[in-house]
């Protein structure tokens, strides 16, 4: 809880309000809220922190189970995230097999790679992230195997050399105690799935769950909400 006692303690210095979303690159809303939170670093007085965590541990935690294992709800999801995909301009769409990319396959192994960035090179954790969510949500391939996890490091623009470190880090207590530790944390916020955002103001911490709820987050915040396309901000990918 280390980034939490920063927060109450006034660690993260300045007037900016602090804004952590909580993210797993196997979930796609997850993409959708750190696309438009990224656009808004450049609207909004925020420190916007990444925070890497499990999907999976949460939704065990919880009991919580995917949208798609309801066939219902599974349905309404492909519609939905066409109709998000293209109101917050990010080119996600569904893989062809999703319960083999998404669901047996899962992300520990991608996540376990992208919290040793976090530890090690923050600088790369933005593009290291945006690049393993294209494989898995634009381009339809794997984020699981070291191979892939290497190719969405050299496309983040991670040298070769570094990225094989990386990923051996990836095997050790301190990488897992990190995963889980912040996994843990987004739990305490009263995380049940991602993404959770967690906006600090004035000494309290509120929950947001879901990449449809940013709009309320400015409301709560003291800012306001220009649409998922902010015009200071165009899209990256």
């Amino acid at each position: 809880m280390a980034a939490a006692a920063a927060v109450a303690g006034g660690g993260f210095g300045g007037s900016k309000k602090v804004v952590e979303i909580f993210y797993d690159v196997v979930s796609p809303y997850s993409w959708l809220g750190f696309e438009v939170l990224c656009r808004y670093r450049h609207n909004w007085s925020i420190e916007l922190r990444f925070r890497p965590a499990f999907l999976g541990g949460i939704m065990k935690e919880t009991g919580n189970q995917p949208p798609a294992m309801v066939p219902k709800r599974g349905e309404y999801m492909k519609k939905d995230i066409e109709r998000m995909a293209k109101y917050y301009q990010v080119p996600l769409q569904l893989p062809k097999d999703f319960f083999g990319s998404v669901i047996r396959k899962g992300s520990l192994s991608a996540m376990r790679f992208i919290t040793a960035v976090d530890m090690t090179q923050p600088q790369f954790l933005e593009p290291v992230s945006r690049e393993l969510w294209m494989r898995i949500w634009s381009r339809d391939e794997d984020i699981t195997q070291p191979e892939s996890i290497l190719a969405a490091a050299g496309e983040a623009g991670l040298p070769s050399a570094l990225a094989q470190k990386l990923l051996a880090m990836t095997s050790t207590p301190e990488v897992k105690n990190r995963l889980k530790a912040t996994t843990e944390e987004a739990l305490k916020y009263g995380a049940f799935g991602m993404p959770a955002v967690v906006a600090h103001v004035n000494g309290e911490s509120h929950l947001f769950f879901g990449s449809d709820r940013l709009e309320l987050l400015g409301n709560v915040i003291g800012e306001k909400w220009l649409g998922p396309v902010p015009a200071a901000s165009k899209p990256r990918m």
